[in-house]
């Protein structure tokens, strides 16, 4: 399973829009979302993708990382695969 952080996400975007960002750049649609609102600065989410491996997710992440989108330049970062002990 791999998992993307997307900071500075406007709090108004829908799952589907950002699911949909996404595709438009090569990234498969994600299975899960958590959105995490820290001081409510710069919100994010964090996203899962069941069948996708981390490789593959740092591949893709250079196509939006640093992208103005909504009004907000995003960050975007693969985060590290852990497993269960």
């Amino acid at each position: 399973m791999g998992m993307l952080w997307v900071a500075n996400v406007e709090t108004e975007t829908t799952d589907d829009e950002i699911d949909e960002f996404l595709c438009e750049y090569g990234f498969p649609h994600f299975d899960t979302i958590e959105r995490i609102s820290g001081t409510g600065r710069r919100p994010a989410v964090v996203l899962g993708f069941d069948e996708v491996t981390t490789h593959v997710l740092r591949h893709l992440q250079p196509r939006v990382h640093s992208m103005f989108w909504k009004e907000r330049t995003l960050t975007v970062h693969v985060m590290a695969e852990h497993r269960a002990s």
